[in-house]
């Protein structure tokens, strides 16, 4: 296989320095700024029409020693069960790749606001997409019973947030 190179599109610039300061949650409260380089701001046109975005970014601060990795325990944690990367959403893989989907607060020129982007203050991004519902939902997907414990659990740990997406 040939190798892929990418140029980013833009930087993420928000509070957050290090990978670990969230610890894989709270990062919905996170407000991001998307730069676009300055010769790509009129490829973000039409794009303040959707209110949610999909970013595609490189998680800069993984090693090439985490990326060997084929099988982990999600979250770190042994009882649940080996998974390879794949099948988790863990930055430890062969290409460090983010994916989001974040609502789209404002566009002002070549910078765009968001907020929940899992990516630390100078992640580089390598790709913006509109998120289309009627392509990027699947409501028949499902999902293993350690990753719906998983789910549960985050929102055990967040008060309130069961009962929202409930009522939403």
């Amino acid at each position: 296989m040939e190798d892929a190179t990418f140029r980013p599109v833009g930087v993420v610039s928000n509070r957050v320095r290090e990978p670990s300061a969230r610890g894989g949650w709270g990062w919905e409260e996170v407000e991001s700024r998307i730069s676009v380089r300055d010769e790509l701001a009129g490829a973000l046109d039409g794009l303040e029409g959707f209110s949610h975005i999909v970013v595609l970014f490189w998680l800069h601060q993984v090693s090439e020693e985490a990326r060997v990795a084929t099988h982990i325990h999600p979250l770190g944690d042994p009882q649940l069960p080996l998974q390879g990367v794949f099948a988790t959403r863990t930055q430890l893989r062969p290409n460090p790749i983010g994916l989001a989907v974040v609502p789209l607060l404002g566009r002002k020129g070549n910078v765009l606001r968001v907020k929940g982007l899992d990516a630390i203050d100078g992640t580089p991004v390598l790709d913006l997409k509109p998120y289309v519902p009627y392509y990027d939902s699947v409501a028949e997907a499902t999902i293993p019973e350690w990753a719906q414990q998983v789910a549960e659990r985050r929102f055990q740990a967040r008060p309130g947030q069961i009962e929202q997406r409930q009522q939403s």
